[in-house]
């Protein structure tokens, strides 16, 4: 269907008023900011690399500014949870309101050939109930301290799951077990689910398969602004026929309306009452996980940004560094940076610093902190500042910019 057009920095500016950017930071984030956030965007991906800080920690520190990480801890680990840990965009701290959309994901857990599986109960027919009967006695448990005994062959580098850990593992994805926290060592803590879902969510009813992916795709949409179906779906990884009915379902009811973006090829939806602020300036630095950049096609033609986490590549492949993390400024990314939390040192280090190519000239949009005129110059100012704010709030007493990048020599000056 035809809809109305959107200039492409509008379209901008609703994708990141939807996301929380652009807005004044509280001078003191309490339990409060944190729920509205997860109301906002629905999700915290969770990513196991601790180079600077652990990924589902980053967003709310990007949204509200140094906030104490014990409220989002109190939320995931402490009822009546406001999170839990389930696969969303990959494992991640998830609104505990769409626990029952989830469901959809459980059930088809529950009905696939999990051969692995088998073979462990074929040959252990009694684990299962072993390992509920020492989780609802003892639990929360690691998988190292359910008792199990076996022969462990290490046969893959980093894949040498006890065969409790696969159970477990199984246990989780289909919903009778729950992860209640997660330890020093970031293992996850098994727990029966009835003992860490809130027990409103726990009466409620298991919705229609078409429910739970209308649930799914109205929050990826709410939480995006303005997307197209692959941003859509790729939001929970959902199947892109069951958001083409989705989005066709929640058309009818009026919650999203066929947009055009100019510029950007496609068709999109609208949610319905995404903000369309006349003008927005971001300023926060934000992981690879951040759920304004899951989808990175979207990021590129929407804001002209390729960006892809080079953790995998070897060091002298890499092009930009081993963690990088945009930086929103105005209303798309100006720069990116490598960073590392040298916590021995008390260092927040920049591996690397680079502007972005709209941003690498022109004049200065709000007037550098250094007093120069140009566009770079206020970038790297504002960048600094972003990131003495963030080295505050890990304990890191100051930031150290090493030169390399095309931003470095301006960074390391603003720093």
């Amino acid at each position: 269907m035809p809809g109305r057009r959107l200039s492409h920095a509008q379209a901008r500016r609703v994708a990141l008023a939807a996301q929380g950017f652009g807005r004044p930071r509280p001078a003191a984030p309490s339990m409060r900011h944190v729920q509205a956030e997860v109301d906002r965007v629905a999700q915290f991906q969770i990513d196991s690399v601790n180079v600077a800080v652990r990924a589902h920690l980053m967003p709310l520190f990007a949204r509200l500014g140094p906030y104490d990480p014990a409220l989002l801890e109190r939320a995931w680990s402490s009822a009546p949870r406001r999170v839990f840990e389930y696969w969303g965009h990959a494992a991640s701290l998830i609104d505990v309101k769409l626990e029952p959309a989830l469901r959809i994901r459980k059930r088809a857990e529950a009905a696939a050939d999990h051969r692995r599986v088998a073979e462990i109960l074929q040959r252990h027919p009694d684990l299962v109930d072993r390992i509920l009967a020492d989780v609802a006695a003892s639990g929360p448990l690691t998988p190292r301290e359910v008792e199990h005994d076996e022969e462990r062959q290490k046969v893959h580098w980093g894949w040498n799951w006890s065969e409790a850990k696969y159970v477990l593992e199984h246990l989780f994805n289909v919903g009778t077990l729950s992860v209640a926290g997660r330890n020093s060592a970031f293992e996850r803590r098994y727990d029966l689910t009835e003992r860490v879902l809130p027990p409103a969510v726990l009466a409620t009813p298991d919705p229609p398969d078409a429910d739970c992916h209308d649930a799914l795709v109205a929050r990826a949409a709410r939480a995006l602004g303005v997307a197209d179906l692959t941003a859509l779906s790729e939001y929970f990884y959902l199947r892109r026929a069951s958001t083409r009915e989705a989005v066709a379902r929640l058309s009818d009811r009026g919650l999203l309306e066929p947009v055009e973006v100019a510029g950007v090829p496609g068709q999109h939806w609208l949610w319905h009452d995404a903000r369309m602020p006349r003008s927005l300036h971001a300023q926060a630095l934000v992981s690879p996980f951040d759920s304004s950049v899951f989808e990175r096609q979207r990021l590129e033609k929407l804001f002209g940004t390729y960006y892809r986490i080079e953790i995998y590549v070897p060091e002298p492949q890499r092009r930009y560094g081993y963690y990088v993390y945009l930086f929103w400024y105005g209303d798309r990314p100006a720069a990116r940076v490598d960073l590392k939390a040298d916590r021995v040192g008390g260092v927040l280090r920049v591996q690397s610093a680079w502007v972005e190519e709209w941003a690498s000239s022109g004049p200065a949009t709000r007037g550098a902190a250094t007093g120069s005129p140009g566009r770079v110059a206020e970038v790297a100012a504002a960048l600094a500042s972003e990131l003495h704010l963030m080295g505050g709030w890990l304990g890191l007493a100051d930031v150290a910019v090493v030169p390399r990048g095309t931003l470095a020599a301006a960074l390391a000056s603003a720093v």
